[in-house]
């Protein structure tokens, strides 16, 4: 068993983190507090080749898998998870693309994707169904004009890169949207202009400022039978479960950035005759977050390392959805810990440890709640896909 990353990856590591120090930690507060999207980091992505990083080089991209775009994720949200998540929407729309799209889907939409040409988004949520995927009310009738085509309609909410995207990936409904069948439940491929889909509403947020969650509505929009992906509610369930170390890696890269920043604060900060470092309740406190930053990044490694494999299917779901519930979670606990640290001057916009306090709460919420998670470990657990005899 080899813990050390190969040659490949860990240049990739060194070289983005270099990109993250010289580009994104000047910009991190600008981007919070502007809400303006970054269009010149999204440069320096495609001109680093960052943007392709999950994509096969077949289709444009660099091959290095969901552990080589976890380990960029991890160091680009050191200082800024509004731009994790800028590379994290590299994977999440193309995602079923990937594992079920037909040869000539992967064509169309993936190397636009890898050279930074166009933009993507994956909408899954609603109004009445975030969570419970099988409430959705978004539906496909088929089209009398088309054979083997549709007419998509409904509401996506709280789409991230929504105003962003030249292309979605919806799931839908094709029976009837008041039923609960997740055999109805399929994916569909829908190119930003086309008519009858409009995105009325950009969402308020309290932290990841800087990439829109948007509304995006469909009204009677056409479905051509080139577009539909094959995999119905599977597709879905195995796309998220394949971005767990991705969204977690969101998490690792927070709480790092976050306990370093902190932790540089104490050792220069006096009090009582000492520096706050030099008082033992801290070192303890920053020590515990420490090892729980370490038991997340091994979690997470894994679960790229699995996901790389095409283990994401329902037998891994306990290993996939660990890594992305308990990442999340040490997000929060090191971002509220840094506020801690720095008393008054950390709850201030002069220093970054409010913004992170602030984007640590959406990694609990997003792509499967931490409840949402344990609920998944649970039944693994209890139906035997994880078990220790």
């Amino acid at each position: 068993m080899n813990f050390a990353l190969p040659d490949e990856l860990q240049s990739l590591q060194e070289s983005v983190r270099r990109l993250a120090q010289e580009k994104i930690k000047p910009r991190a507060r600008e981007i919070d507090l502007s809400g303006e999207y970054p269009e010149d980091i999204f440069q320096e992505f495609r001109r680093a080749d960052l943007l392709g990083l999950c994509i096969p080089e077949e289709y444009g991209g660099s091959g290095a898998g969901i552990l080589g775009l976890t380990i960029a994720i991890e160091e680009v949200t050191k200082y800024s998870n509004v731009l994790g998540l800028m590379l994290l929407l590299t994977r999440l729309p193309t995602g079923p693309v990937m594992i079920a799209g037909t040869e000539a889907q992967k064509l169309e939409y993936l190397p636009g994707i890898a050279d930074g040409t166009s933009r993507a988004a994956f909408c899954l949520s609603e109004p009445g169904a975030g969570s419970d995927v099988a409430g959705m009310s978004t539906h496909v009738v088929p089209d009398p004009e088309v054979p083997g085509g549709y007419l998509l309609t409904g509401t996506k909410c709280w789409i991230s890169g929504g105003m962003q995207a030249d292309w979605f990936v919806v799931f839908a409904k094709s029976g009837d949207p008041k039923a609960r069948h997740h055999n109805d439940i399929g994916g569909y491929l829908v190119r930003a202009d086309a008519p009858g889909l409009t995105r009325p509403r950009v969402d308020r947020k309290m932290g990841v400022k800087g990439i829109d969650t948007a509304e995006i509505v469909f009204d009677a929009v056409k479905i051509a039978p080139g577009d539909v992906i094959g995999g119905g509610f599977g597709l879905a369930m195995q796309s998220l479960n394949a971005m767990r170390p991705i969204v977690a890696a969101r998490g690792i890269g927070l709480a790092e950035g976050a306990l370093m920043y902190a932790t540089e604060y104490v050792k220069n900060r006096p009090a009582f005759g000492k520096t706050i470092a030099e008082f033992q309740g801290i070192q303890w406190e920053i020590a515990k977050c420490a090892t729980e930053i370490e038991a997340a990044r091994l979690l997470t490694y894994r679960a790229a390392w699995l996901a790389d494999q095409g283990r994401f299917t329902k037998e891994y779901v306990p290993q996939l959805s660990m890594c992305k519930y308990y990442a999340s979670e040490v997000a929060v606990k090191a971002s509220g810990l840094a506020v801690q640290l720095l008393g008054a001057a950390g709850y201030m916009e002069d220093h970054p440890t409010e913004q992170y306090y602030r984007d640590a709460r959406q990694l609990t919420i997003v792509e499967g709640t931490s409840q949402v998670q344990l609920g998944l470990i649970g039944r693994g657990v209890l139906g035997h896909d994880l078990w220790w005899d």
